[in-house]
């Protein structure tokens, strides 16, 4: 009598493969490119990571790009595209980075890639999940009424990111040192927020707090008219005043890294501060043309970042930063 067989075969089930089944090298080279695109004053303070933690932090800056890009309707950036669909977008981008973090093909280079370095890393789904909010109050048309508004924005689509990459630094196990990378990313993103204030409005954005527009006799509704731009000067400037308390925090959490990661990490916070000074300095005719950052001026700041990086003794800020990581994040969930 012969045994009675199974109608339908086993299947084994396809093992996860971190990356999406794609080279480490050639995920490296789309995330090199990608960088080198996206973000000029980043690649070139990136380059001064060691070779594994340089390679490392581009391929988080890959996902964080493409995720920017795809919810804003953008390409590496630039002008705000159409916003319509944008909560769909913003659910496609949770179900892709979701798929990366389990190992399963994206489609996407840079998915494949988040999925890649937060298997290297020990990034875990609640971070990338801090990032997504961030993206999810966009959806939602977040505007700040206040200062802790603002900076709680600031901590989902680039504190949280600075958290991110202080695990691909392999970062002290230290909450100080983690603290100071989020600082570093607020910095980053209010720098960010003074540069492109009126680019944003364009787009139907405004990440000032309604209290500051107030104070200085203007309204989410009138802030960019060029009648406005003093008072919007007045306004943006202590969005820059708020950065270097941000900036200098962060300079005391970097003093504790090694060597190649304080270098790179004293570069990038002058070259974005540079920023956000020279919006300050520009006044009322800061929109009139966007900040950037000449290569040379760059070069000055990479330099002396090394002088800063080889003393290493970081002033610590007269005000510390007002709120915590822990004070700016959410209930987490997806």
């Amino acid at each position: 009598m012969t045994q009675n067989r199974p109608l339908v075969a086993d299947v084994r089930r396809t093992l996860p493969v971190h990356g999406g089944g794609r080279h480490r090298e050639a995920l490296v080279e789309k995330a090199r490119a990608a960088i080198a695109e996206g973000s000029h004053s980043f690649a070139m303070a990136s380059s001064l990571f060691g070779e594994d933690t340089r390679e490392r932090v581009w391929l988080l800056y890959a996902w964080c790009r493409r995720c920017d890009d795809l919810v804003d309707g953008q390409d590496m950036g630039g002008a705000l595209g159409d916003q319509t669909n944008i909560e769909d977008r913003v659910q496609a981008v949770r179900v892709l980075t979701r798929r990366a973090l389990e190992g399963q093909p994206t489609a996407d280079a840079a998915f494949d890639a988040f999925g890649l370095v937060a298997s290297e890393s020990g990034l875990t789904k609640d971070m990338a999940n801090d990032v997504i909010a961030g993206f999810a109050m966009d959806a939602a048309e977040f505007r700040p009424t206040g200062r802790k508004d603002v900076l709680r924005y600031c901590y989902h689509v680039a504190g949280a990111v600075g958290v991110m990459m202080a695990h691909v630094m392999n970062a002290p196990d230290d909450s100080f040192v983690y603290d100071r990378a989020c600082d570093l990313g607020i910095a980053f993103q209010l720098s960010n927020i003074a540069r492109d204030v009126v680019e944003d409005a364009e787009g139907g954005r405004c990440y000032l707090p309604i209290e500051w527009l107030a104070d200085a006799g203007l309204t989410p509704e009138d802030f960019t008219q060029e009648e406005n731009r003093f008072a919007l000067a007045a306004v943006s400037a202590r969005l820059v005043d708020m950065m270097e308390i941000y900036e200098q925090a962060a300079r005391c959490g970097a003093q504790r890294l090694g060597f190649r990661d304080r270098w790179a990490i004293y570069a990038a916070t002058r070259i974005y501060g540079g920023i956000g000074r020279k919006v300050r300095n520009r006044g009322q005719l800061a929109w009139d043309s966007r900040v950037r950052i000449g290569r040379l001026a760059k070069l000055g700041h990479v330099a002396a970042a090394l002088g800063e990086a080889i003393i290493n003794r970081p002033v610590p800020p007269r005000d510390w930063p007002e709120y915590t990581r822990t004070d700016l994040q959410p209930i987490r969930g997806w």
